[in-house]
C-alpha cells in the first residue's frame, strides 16, 4: 500500500517536472523565435520563411513592422518584396507609410513606383500626405501682403492658392514657402504696375491672371490649380506720407542752412567789430602823437604861433559841425 502511494507520488512529481520543462521550452521558443509573427503571416496568406524572420530579428530590425507592411502590400497586389522593405527600414525609412502611399496611389490610378515612394520618404517628405494632396487638392492661404499702387495707396491683399502635389517633382522640388513667396512677389508686381488702387479694387481678378501667367509652380513640388483673392484692404497713403517726410526733411535742411548763415553773419560782425576796435585804437594812438609832434615843431621853429591858432580854429569848427549833425565821436562811443 505504501509502495503504491510512493510510486504514485513519484509519477506525479515526474509529470509536474515534465510539464514545467515543456512550458519553459515553449516560453523560450516564443521568446527567441518570432513564431507569433510567422503564424500571422501564414494565416494572412503570405509565406515568410522562419529563417528569414530570425535573421531580421538578429539584425535588429522591427520584424513586426516589416511583416505587417509586406502583408498589406501583398493583399493590395503591389509588386513589393520583403527584401526591399527591410532595406528601406534599415535606411531609417517608414515602411508602413510607403506601403500605404503606394496603396492609395494604386487605388486612385496615380502612377507611383515603389522606388520613387521610398526615395521620397528617405528625402524627408511625407509621401502618404503627398498622395493625399495629389488626390484631394490643398488650399494654401497667404498672409496679408502689402503692395503699393502708382498713386501711392497701400493695399493689403490675402490670397487662397489651390495646389495639387506633383509626385514626380517631390524629390528636389520647393515647398509651400516658395509658393507663398512667389505669390507675394506676383501680387506686389501687379498692384505696383496699376495706375490707381481703384483699378485693383474694381478688378481683383487681374492679380490672379497675372500671377497664374508667371508659372509660379515651376521647380516646386506642387501644381497651382487656381489663385483666388480672398480679401483686399486699403491701407495708408504712402505717397502722401513720403511727401510729408520729404517736406519735413527739406524744412530741417533749410533751417540748418539758415542757422549756418546766421552763425556766419554773427562771426563776420564780431570780426568787423574787432577790426573797428583795432583801427580805433590805432587812431587814438596816432592822435596821441599829434601834440607831441606839434610841441616838437614849435621847439624846432617849424610851426609858428599863428599856425597853431589856425589849427585850433579848424578843430573847433570841426567839433561844432559834428555836434550839429550828431556825429560826435566821443558820444557815439559812450552809447556803444
Amino acid at each position: 500500500m505504501f509502495t503504491l502511494l510512493a510510486m504514485s507520488a513519484g509519477e506525479i512529481t515526474g509529470i509536474i517536472i515534465a510539464c514545467v520543462v515543456v512550458l519553459a521550452l515553449i516560453a523560450v521558443i516564443f521568446g527567441v523565435l518570432p513564431v507569433r509573427i510567422w503564424f500571422r503571416a501564414l494565416v494572412s496568406g503570405v509565406k515568410v520563411p522562419m529563417a528569414r524572420l530570425i535573421g531580421m530579428k538578429w539584425r535588429g530590425v522591427k520584424v513586426a513592422t516589416i511583416v505587417d507592411a509586406y502583408i498589406s502590400a501583398s493583399k493590395a497586389g503591389l509588386n513589393v518584396t520583403i527584401d526591399e522593405l527591410e532595406t528601406h527600414v534599415l535606411a531609417k525609412g517608414d515602411a508602413i507609410k510607403v506601403v500605404n502611399a503606394l496603396i492609395s496611389a494604386h487605388s486612385a490610378n496615380i502612377k507611383l513606383e515603389p522606388e520613387t515612394a521610398r526615395a521620397i520618404d528617405l528625402a524627408g517628405r511625407d509621401v502618404l500626405n503627398a498622395v493625399k494632396v495629389s488626390v484631394n487638392p490643398k488650399v494654401i492661404e497667404t498672409p496679408p501682403i502689402s503692395a503699393i499702387a502708382k498713386d501711392g495707396i497701400e493695399l493689403r491683399v490675402k490670397a487662397r492658392v489651390t495646389v495639387r502635389a506633383n509626385i514626380t517633382r517631390l524629390i528636389g522640388g520647393a515647398g509651400e514657402d516658395t509658393i507663398i513667396a512667389r505669390i507675394g512677389e506676383g501680387i506686389v508686381t501687379t498692384v505696383g504696375s496699376a495706375e490707381s488702387h481703384k483699378d485693383v479694387l474694381e478688378n481683383p481678378d487681374q492679380i490672379s491672371k497675372t500671377v497664374l501667367n508667371k508659372g509660379l509652380d515651376n521647380g516646386t513640388a506642387f501644381e497651382i490649380l487656381s489663385i483666388d483673392i480672398a480679401d483686399i484692404d486699403v491701407g495708408r497713403n504712402i505717397g502722401a506720407q513720403l511727401q510729408m517726410d520729404q517736406a519735413e526733411a527739406d524744412k530741417r535742411i533749410a533751417e540748418a542752412k539758415a542757422e549756418e548763415r546766421r552763425a556766419m553773419a554773427v562771426a563776420l560782425e564780431q570780426e568787423m567789430k574787432a577790426k573797428s576796435q583795432e583801427m580805433r585804437a590805432l587812431v587814438i594812438e596816432a592822435e596821441a602823437e599829434v601834440p607831441k609832434a606839434m610841441a616838437k615843431a614849435l621847439r624846432d621853429g617849424n610851426l609858428g604861433v599863428m599856425d597853431y591858432y589856425n589849427m585850433q580854429n579848424v578843430q573847433a569848427d570841426t567839433a561844432m559841425r559834428n555836434s550839429l549833425t550828431g556825429n560826435e565821436p566821443e558820444k557815439t562811443d559812450k552809447k556803444k
